[in-house]
């Protein structure tokens, strides 16, 4: 919008009732849900992917054709997918947004990543928020692939809708919920019942998108049911420390806002286990699995540097765009 070019939005559920929040002034279109839920156990859930894969394909072969309406009716000239392989065609560019080059499955990473990469190959580009210097890189083996010349990678370095600001610290603690259920109610009940033990100021975002935004209290904790951008941005800027899920997203805003964080992955998530293992390895933010969270596991953010130092995340769009400038 800010290079001047008409968008449209297009998603499904609560991420489109979100993107609609932030934008009302756009035009969306509904696309069909992948009705991806996580299993109770994590241990299943590459299995549960592995059962979803003919409705993966089908929900990307109806995709496509949705895209192709828009293409012949002349909606589009573009096209820029969030982690939608079905979402492309050939008659216009069509880029692919991911930090997953690599996409972990534990033994099957080998097939999964080449199954990926068979449907990035055939965007025109492939754009990686993150930093191609590898000392800076966030994503870490998830974003890089080698002697890979039919991948056009072009990295973005950090995106986040996020900006750093020096607020006064009103909020000790701020739960940032995010993810499919099950597991999001899961870790909402864990952190429910120990947060409340404690004698400090603690604000939960529950993540869950509604028609109304919802304030309620219990004892320590104000507990909210959703956030948008701004309001978001404020109050971690206002928190001293940040509990969430180790989503990408979730890490590159943190990173930006320079937070000090502890991070509970999504069992099972072998992407957000890698990532958030990463992080304690370095030394930038401790972590534990859902189910061993105890009080106790935030006296080891103490010890660990944050989220902090990281270059101006700034990105000159205007060069990635040219690929949308017409002739």
């Amino acid at each position: 919008m800010e290079n001047g070019f008409e968008v449209l939005l297009a998603s499904d559920g609560a991420a489109l009732l979100f993107l609609q929040r932030e934008f009302p002034d756009l035009k969306s279109v509904d696309l069909p849900s992948y009705n991806i839920r996580y299993p109770k156990i994590g241990m299943f859930f590459k299995w549960k992917m592995i059962s979803l894969l003919p409705t993966i394909y089908r929900t990307m072969e109806a995709e496509r054709k949705i895209v192709q309406d828009l293409v012949d009716n002349k909606k589009i000239d573009g096209i820029i997918s969030d982690g939608r392989l079905g979402i492309r065609n050939s008659h216009v560019p069509s880029v692919f947004i991911t930090h997953q080059l690599n996409v972990l499955t534990g033994s099957t990473t080998f097939i999964s990543s080449r199954w990926n990469r068979k449907f990035v190959r055939k965007f025109d580009e492939c754009w990686v928020p993150d930093y191609e210097n590898e000392t800076l890189n966030f994503s870490g083996k998830l974003g890089r692939v080698n002697n890979d010349e039919k991948l056009k990678v072009k990295y973005l370095g950090i995106l986040s809708r996020m900006k750093k600001e020096k607020l006064p610290i009103t909020i000790d603690v701020l739960v940032l919920l995010s993810g499919p259920e099950p597991q999001r109610s899961f870790l909402e009940e864990i952190l429910m019942k120990e947060l409340q033990q404690m004698d400090k100021r603690v604000l939960m975002v529950r993540g869950v998108i509604e028609d109304e935004q919802k304030f309620r209290h219990r004892k320590n904790l104000q507990i909210v049911n959703f956030m948008q951008s701004e309001e978001l941005e404020r109050v971690i800027n206002q928190s001293d420390i940040v509990i969430s899920r180790s989503g990408y997203s979730t890490i590159m805003d943190l990173a930006v806002l320079g937070k000090k964080a502890f991070f509970i992955p999504t069992p099972g998530q072998y992407e957000q286990e890698y990532l958030a293992k990463r992080l304690k390895d370095l030394g930038i933010a401790p972590s534990c699995a859902q189910d061993r969270f105890r009080l106790r596991e935030l006296n080891k953010i103490a010890v660990y540097k944050g989220l902090k130092s990281y270059p101006n995340h700034s990105v000159e769009f205007s060069s990635f765009f040219s690929l949308f400038e017409g002739k």
